[in-house]
């Protein structure tokens, strides 16, 4: 896809994404997120991406949510470990709207004590509505015990405690020492020239102070092995499997995306899917996931199940590993599973606001953005034997980790 980078002398970028479509897409990214949090400070760059929508220096709440809803438009924001995002959706002629809506809201909020204290109140019901589903909180629990102690393991939404504390002091001093602006791209995907995205983009960004501060970031240690139960008011035995993995830079991450694709990721057809659910029956849910990350990544693998079966779960899964590690794919098997991954994300190009964010995301990790055709040929690259010594490596059972939500009674 054709695309245009564009940079100010504050170093905050725009991508522009030419489309010829009446409906717009437009983001912000900010590579600043929960792994940036001091211990005491956890939840704060989730706080911050709620309280953004709640006052500026000349808008309040009912403002901020209608300024774009008031014309049919979507606008959206989340946080992760890494990045916050603010995304929107919108007719063609409402670019400048949004792109100065962007603005107002990440550079102008003024955080005020009243919305402070209220927004506590509903993060604290998010986070005790989290507790509340044992599928969602064991992914939280589980990256505690692989990143050990490390901020990647620390709850993006924060604890009760820490939410509690957090003071307006907080949020200036987390902006002022992460909002770099030249880790900062606002990406605008619709039927605009570069001239005139241009034109907007600078007539809002331009003036922004330059902060050019390196990210302080330390890569979490290696985690030993722990094979730990917990008891839980529930009625069905959750279990996560997994390990710390390889960073959006490894040379693997493209052989390891494609592994997590065979073995359960999108689609019914993949091998745990097929063997655990619908040969055995054993778990209605179950799935895999690899999350790279700047400087290092997770792989896990998730089931929930009753509880007189979660061994027979476990073993069956092990038993699949050990397949894969002791007999490797043959070129037949690599390339159908190259086919269909590559089928998916040729696909997911048509989630457009899913695209532009990903573009982002890239422009920011790699200083550049793969067209499709770049992609796939990473993906055609992985052999046969890439992907034996990243099975060997990665689904070693004496290796992974497993956290096992278990009924009480």
């Amino acid at each position: 896809m054709e695309y245009n980078v564009h940079t100010l002398p504050n170093g905050i970028r725009l991508l522009h994404v030419p489309s010829a479509s009446a409906i717009s897409h437009a983001c912000i990214i900010i590579n600043s997120g929960s792994r940036d949090e001091s211990q005491s400070q956890s939840g704060l760059a989730h706080f911050i991406e709620h309280l953004i929508f709640k006052r500026t220096e000349k808008r309040n709440t009912n403002q901020i949510l209608n300024r774009l809803e008031s014309v049919g438009a979507d606008l959206n924001a989340y946080t992760t470990k890494e990045y916050t995002c603010i995304h929107a959706s919108f007719l063609h002629p409402y670019l400048d709207r949004t792109l100065e809506l962007f603005n107002d809201i990440v550079f102008h909020s003024t955080f005020p004590e009243d919305e402070m204290e209220k927004e506590k109140g509903v993060i604290l019901d998010e986070i005790a509505s989290y507790l509340d589903q044992p599928e969602e909180a064991i992914y939280d629990d589980f990256e505690d015990l692989v990143f050990a102690s490390h901020p990647l393991g620390r709850n993006i939404l924060g604890t009760t405690e820490s939410v509690n504390g957090l003071s307006q002091q907080d949020i200036k001093d987390f902006i002022a020492a992460n909002y770099h602006t030249d880790k900062i791209v606002i990406a605008v995907l619709g039927d605009y020239t570069l001239s005139k995205a241009v034109k907007i983009f600078s007539k809002y960004y331009g003036e922004i102070p330059e902060n050019l501060k390196e990210p302080n970031r330390i890569a979490p240690a290696k985690a030993p092995v722990v094979i730990r139960t917990d008891d839980k008011p529930i009625m069905q035995a959750h279990t996560m499997i997994g390990s710390q993995a390889y960073s959006l830079h490894h040379p693997y991450k493209t052989g390891l995306l494609l592994l997590n694709n065979l073995l359960c990721g999108t689609g019914m057809s993949s091998i745990l899917n097929l063997q655990i659910r619908e040969k055995y029956g054993i778990a209605y849910s179950i799935e895999s996931g690899y999350s790279p990350l700047s400087d290092t990544g997770i792989f896990t693998v998730y089931f929930g199940t009753d509880k007189e079966k979660a061994d027979r779960a476990l073993a069956l899964i092990y038993k699949e590993f050990k397949k894969i590690r002791e007999n490797p794919l043959t070129e037949v098997q690599l390339q159908k599973a190259k086919n269909k991954f590559i089928g998916q994300i040729a696909l997911g190009e048509e989630n457009r606001i899913g695209l532009i964010i990903s573009m982002a995301k890239s422009l920011i990790d790699y200083d550049r953005i793969d067209n499709l055709e770049t992609v796939f040929r990473k993906i055609e690259a992985v052999s046969t034997a890439e992907m034996a010594e990243i099975a060997t490596e990665i689904l070693d059972e004496n290796k992974l980790s497993v956290l096992t939500f278990y009924p009480l009674g």
